[in-house]
């Protein structure tokens, strides 16, 4: 009895072993590769799966997007300035046979081929389309990885370059630069707002050329503007006081037209001559 007990239950471990062994679970991301005595036999999509034991061997392979960053690479650009560029991508298996047949590791394939293609591209390019032109840079290296990588069964989803780091003396260069070109802005600027300035004035001159009590005006109104502040101080304008010259000079030619004109006749009294006998004779009644 004993015997028999043993035997059942050494039949039964027998079978949970060997089912343990030949039950796979394959998760919803992921997707299998079944080997049988070492030929692929096929892909196993998610879910419960039986496999022989001993004979068959199943790889899971993750179909999610990998984010995987690219190590800072020291990089000369083509106009020789050096560089230190760091970067990220990201990509997916596509095809899971490929992905384990074709490649040993493809993690670290991609990394591998992702730093030099980064030094490639870079290398390619000047430093001012290096830190204007990253969409462009971005395109070419994911286009370069794509080629590589598609006998792997991998697809790069996106490469983003990630910081740029300068040497401390292009820093001062570029900021020098960058100076100078606001400088030559704000003179260009500058000039442009004097030569609009010139011609409005000399539009005004003319106009105030044609209507001179225009100026006499703007005087006038000059003056206004300076006392509305409460100045004890009051500066005329020099063409002012060249009026009130002006003003002086038609004041005297009109007192001297004045003097020149003719008044009324006097009236004239006739003397008669003195009286011999000593009596003073009385004056002639008109």
């Amino acid at each position: 009895m004993s015997t028999a007990l043993t035997t059942v239950v050494i039949v039964v471990v027998v079978v949970l072993v060997v089912l343990g062994l030949a039950v796979r679970i394959i998760k919803q991301y992921e997707q299998g590769v079944l080997f049988r005595f070492g030929r692929v036999v096929g892909a196993r999509e998610p879910g419960l799966r039986l496999i022989i034991p001993i004979v068959d061997v199943l790889h899971r392979v993750s179909l999610r997007i990998v984010t995987m960053p690219i190590q800072s690479q020291g990089i000369i650009t083509r106009d020789n300035v050096s560089v230190d560029v760091s970067a990220v991508a990201y990509f997916r298996v596509v095809d899971a046979v490929k992905s384990v047949v074709a490649i040993e590791n493809v993690y670290i394939a991609i990394d591998q081929i992702a730093q030099t293609t980064l030094r490639k591209v870079v290398g390619q390019h000047t430093l001012d389309e290096t830190l204007s032109e990253t969409d462009r840079i971005n395109k070419d290296i994911r286009e370069i990885l794509d080629v590589a990588t598609l006998d792997w069964g991998v697809e790069v989803t996106l490469v983003e370059l990630k910081d740029i780091q300068l040497p401390d003396s292009m820093k001062r260069a570029m900021a020098r630069q960058a100076e100078a070109e606001r400088e030559k802005r704000a003179k260009i600027i500058n000039a442009e707002g004097e030569s609009l300035a010139a011609a409005s004035l000399g539009e005004a001159s003319d106009i105030m050329m044609e209507h001179p009590l225009a100026l006499q005006l703007r005087n006038l109104q000059s003056l206004v503007e300076i006392g509305v502040d409460k100045n004890t101080t009051v500066v005329f304008p020099a063409p002012l006081m060249s009026t009130i010259g002006e003003l002086g000079s038609f004041l005297a030619r009109e007192a001297a037209a004045a003097a020149e004109q003719p008044g009324p006749a006097p009236v004239a009294y006739p003397m008669q001559a003195p009286a011999t006998n000593g009596t003073t004779p009385l004056p002639a009644a008109n």
